[in-house]
């Protein structure tokens, strides 16, 4: 290992170590939710704790992706990390659950930085052709906020109460922010350089953003799918989708410049395979440890336990995908190997009833891990990839975004197919059935989607990834067969690259 790549790890290590605060959270805070209910009250408002995080969080993360890009990466990522500590500060401090929810809500925009941010970084500190090295580090840290999470939820609420279930992360997020500060150097912005903000794309975004959210997070639980509420939203979000795409085109310093998208068709394909991704992941790691703990008796307390079988596979495909692709530069076999996995572990997840052992449900949990391991990691590569550098932040922040709409609307969807499925009067053996049931709906849907993602997956074009040993040289040029043009330039030079 060269002394380049030590100064590389140590500083990613930072850079996760924040990344790894807003994983931890959602997972932490949600063990400790029948604490705080019990301390607080306010039952009747326990749904908007979760709901205003994800929102916000949502809304956030466009935003400071493209001010990364404006006014540099490293001071917007400590700012994000600042935002994300004190509102876990004010929401340890609460003393009502409106309260906690209006804190939560800062938290969620502190949130939406560190994973923007973070994919930011890594795309800009190392180059696609060598991120293979370090896609184990970030798989590492997403399982360990997966599972770490409970496990550490139930011991902090228990032993020092729910308020320390936020204040956690004040130690995590300040060695965080003086590891960055000492570690993290990029080139210093052009202080010539007047930076313009794109006010209105910001507010259509906004708006079209919360209204997608709050439609998937109500649609057949708060309001049935065909109400008139729902139906609004979903207008809503529509209209708001065009409008912003219309505002995009016209204005000078777009939030998401309409090149990411249209600059090569990787992109949205890429985008489609996490938003894919997503829809699993959070399904997987809301619904299954239910399935476990009701239908095949496990504990409640090792509920993040639950969740190894599917997340060490994740670990493994990530490390083993990245090394070939750092050493041969080839990757499209991995998002279509992982796509296929996917869409075989979902079906085999949807086959489980009352009589499947924990067993068997460890390998098909297996097959989702290792086919999620050899398409996250890797559709992000190739969406950084697609990009040039000065737009690393709002393309990492567009597949964040997607990834956790995708994850919004998939539990949506999938709340709706189990409360169909399992009906409020049924107890005993009828209950378990019922749970049965409704997670084989769930992971047939799931199935569907991720059929979809593996086509996605077969039409991406293989271009080369850029960098190799001494980063800093452009991708060589292919051809379309068709028009024999060369394909767009995926450069790493970027003169708006305002790094700081």
């Amino acid at each position: 290992m060269t002394t380049s790549t030590k100064d590389v790890r140590w500083t990613l290590l930072g850079v996760m170590l924040a990344m790894l605060l807003g994983m931890l959270d959602n997972n932490i805070v949600g063990t400790a939710m029948p604490t705080i209910v019990r301390d607080l009250g306010g039952l009747e408002h326990l749904s908007w704790v979760v709901t205003v995080y994800t929102l916000a969080t949502a809304v956030a993360t466009p935003i400071w992706g493209k001010f990364g890009d404006l006014y540099g990466r490293k001071v917007v990522f400590q700012a994000s990390i600042v935002v994300f500590l004190l509102g876990s500060l004010l929401a340890g401090a609460a003393h009502s659950m409106v309260q906690l929810i209006e804190f939560r809500a800062l938290q969620g925009i502190g949130a939406g930085g560190l994973a923007a941010g973070a994919f930011a970084l890594i795309g800009t500190l190392v180059s696609p052709r060598e991120r293979g090295r370090y896609q184990g580090m970030t798989a590492t840290v997403m399982a360990v906020g997966v599972v770490g999470g409970p496990l550490v939820g139930g011991f902090v609420t228990g032993h020092l109460g729910w308020r320390w279930a936020f204040y956690v992360n004040l130690p995590l997020g300040l060695i965080a922010l003086v590891w960055i500060q000492l570690l993290l150097h990029l080139p210093a912005r052009d202080p010539r350089s007047r930076p313009r903000i794109d006010w209105a794309g910001i507010a259509v975004l906004t708006v079209t953003i919360v209204a997608a959210v709050l439609a998937a997070t109500w649609a057949g639980t708060t309001y049935a799918w065909t109400s008139w509420q729902i139906l609004v939203l979903w207008a809503v979000a529509v209209f708001g989708a065009a409008a912003f795409a219309a505002v995009e085109r016209r204005t000078p310093e777009p939030l998401l410049p309409p090149r990411v998208f249209t600059g090569h068709r990787n992109f949205p394909l890429a985008v489609g395979l996490l938003l894919a991704v997503g829809v699993v992941m959070f399904g997987s790691a809301l619904y299954l440890p239910l399935f476990q703990q009701t239908v095949q008796g496990a504990t409640a307390t090792s509920s993040g336990l639950l969740l190894l079988p599917l997340m060490i596979p994740v670990v493994i495909a990530s490390n083993l995908a990245g090394k070939v692709m750092s050493r041969t530069g080839r990757y499209k076999i991995f998002p279509v190997l992982g796509t296929l996995l996917l869409t075989a572990g979902t079906l085999l997840l949807a086959t489980m009833d009352t009589g499947t052992s924990r067993v068997a449900a460890g390998c098909f949990m297996a097959l989702v891990g290792l086919g999620m391991g050899f398409t996250l990691q890797m559709g992000s590569t190739i969406a950084q990839n697609s990009v040039e550098l000065r737009d690393m932040g709002a393309a990492s922040a567009a597949t964040n975004l997607f990834r956790t709409l995708g994850g919004s609307l998939g539990v949506a969807v999938f709340g709706s197919l189990f409360t169909r499925a399992v009906p409020a009067s049924a107890t005993g053996e009828r209950y378990r059935t019922a749970v049965a049931n409704g997670t084989q709906h769930i992971f047939l849907t799931a199935a569907a989607v991720c059929a979809l993602a593996f086509v996605a997956a077969v039409l991406l074009r293989e271009v080369p990834l850029r960098g190799g040993p001494g980063a800093g040289q452009k991708a060589p040029e292919q051809k379309t067969p068709e028009t024999n043009q060369p394909v767009t330039r995926l450069s790493t030079e970027s003169p708006a690259d305002h790094s700081g």
